[in-house]
């Protein structure tokens, strides 16, 4: 059934399964189409491209699809649908687990962003990481991921999928391609995971030798990229798979908990599949009033994250200056800054996540104490990509799964604070509140050195 019920912003369908030899001919060919007709991939101009649904009324927005089911006029069609002769494709629906209308106009708009055939999208980010890595391995196989992911994702990998389906994970300092390389167990490594820019550190992943080297062995390639859409584009740098916390950037209001999983068509659909479909069968439904509130974000996502990025960049200068120790991956002294500059969208910057490593949490509970009560400047609370300054110390907070040994490893300083810098009100307004805060603290004995 699911084999017809395609999402494709393209016509081909990618194979299920590939050897070594196509797999490592896949990696260049997207490389290579990573450049069409001279101009490198833009994702704005991909979602300008992107198929737009009128409303049902002639409407410039599409209508939502609340139904739970939908009708036919035969009895023959039903009996088609299910056999998997008539899809969504065709404008053929089922039941809205499976597929609605608004959330496929989302899916296709998220394709769209990221250069993939083909996307689903899901309840929440969580569900979207679990329903793709639940897809590509089974039990007694084996995951490669990043030291440094949000806690979620490492807790998912460490605890959970050992204990109920014995898929095992290595965790390796992803920047150390040699590292990876010898993690990968051939005929039983299935996955290799990480995130674009980890979480929290900032760390840039070098997505196309890691490509690479996963594709060499057979390995399926899969990149969170919720930190930087628009600015990396995992796929075209050589990724099969790209996840998505919605709730963060692509929302932009702290008010959606969303998720998506872009790739193959064929992987999308056996995600679908009645009898096999991770998704399907495990029900992470995302809501059509949902999607239709997404799908009018996406638009001006471009706009925002350059918007973010700006203001990351300056501030993070300003404060390096001031003698704060910033982690930031478009300052020049960023150990992965000359990376990150070669695989970016240029014209969407550098990310607007920075980190003040503070050392101990007391002082960076402080620092945040002061920005948020004293200079205005922005909130302390979890998450990120919303239009208020939003401010967290990981380790105690989104990073708290890993242990002690674990953080360490992963790099997060108990003083660490992350900070999604957010671009309300004018950019010198917003920087005079945190100076203010900044020169408080100081006079309380709470200077920071570089």
């Amino acid at each position: 059934m699911a084999d017809t019920f395609l999402m494709t912003t393209t016509t081909a369908a990618a194979p299920a399964k590939r050897n070594r030899v196509d797999d490592e001919t896949e990696t260049k060919k997207k490389l290579a189409t990573a450049t069409q007709n001279g101009t490198v991939f833009n994702p704005a101009t991909s979602l300008a491209n992107a198929r737009h649904e009128f409303g049902e009324h002639g409407g410039v927005n599409m209508s939502i699809e609340a139904s739970v089911t939908f009708t036919v006029m035969e009895p023959e069609t039903l009996r088609r649908m299910f056999a998997g002769e008539l899809g969504p494709d065709r404008d053929f629906f089922v039941y809205s687990r499976h597929f609605n209308p608004t959330v496929l106009n989302l899916s296709r708009l998220m394709a769209a962003l990221e250069g993939t055939e083909a996307a689903y999208c899901t309840s929440s980010g969580m569900s979207a990481i679990s329903a793709a890595i639940l897809q590509l391995t089974s039990t007694g196989e084996h995951v490669v991921a990043s030291r440094t992911l949000y806690g979620g994702t490492h807790a998912l990998l460490t605890h959970f999928l050992p204990r109920t389906c014995n898929i095992t994970t290595t965790f390796v300092e992803i920047s150390d391609i040699e590292m990876v390389d010898e993690a990968i167990i051939e005929g039983k490594t299935k996955v290799l995971y990480f995130e674009s820019v980890s979480n929290p550190t900032l760390s840039v992943a070098n997505i196309p030798e890691l490509c690479r080297v996963a594709h060499r062995k057979g390995v399926t390639v899969v990149v969170d990229n919720t930190f930087t859409p628009m600015v990396i584009s995992p796929v075209k740098l050589g990724a099969d798979v790209v996840v998505h916390s919605i709730s963060k950037y692509i929302s932009g209001g702290a008010d959606i908990i969303a998720g998506a999983v872009c790739g193959p068509a064929s992987l999308v659909n056996s995600m679908m599949d009645l009898h096999q479909g991770a998704i399907m069968l495990l029900g992470p439904t995302m809501n059509p009033k949902i999607a239709f509130e997404l799908s009018e974000r996406i638009p001006h996502l471009g706009l925002r994250m350059k918007e973010h990025s700006n203001r990351a960049l300056v501030f993070a200068t300003r404060l390096k200056k001031l003698g704060f120790k910033v982690i930031y991956p478009g300052l020049e002294d960023h150990p992965h800054h000359e990376l990150l500059k070669s695989i970016h969208n240029k014209d969407y910057g550098y990310g607007g996540l920075l980190c003040i490593d503070m050392e101990t949490e007391e002082r960076a509970n402080k620092l945040m104490s002061y920005l948020q009560n004293y200079g205005q400047f922005g909130f302390m609370a979890v998450s990120l990509g919303y239009y208020e300054t939003l401010m967290s110390c990981s380790g105690s907070s989104t990073s708290s799964e890993l242990n002690s040994e674990e953080k360490v490893l992963a790099g997060i300083s108990p003083g660490l604070v992350r900070m999604s810098v957010g671009y309300i009100g004018t950019l010198e307004q917003k920087w005079n509140q945190l100076e203010k805060a900044v020169s408080r603290l100081q006079e309380y004995g709470f200077p920071n050195k570089n």
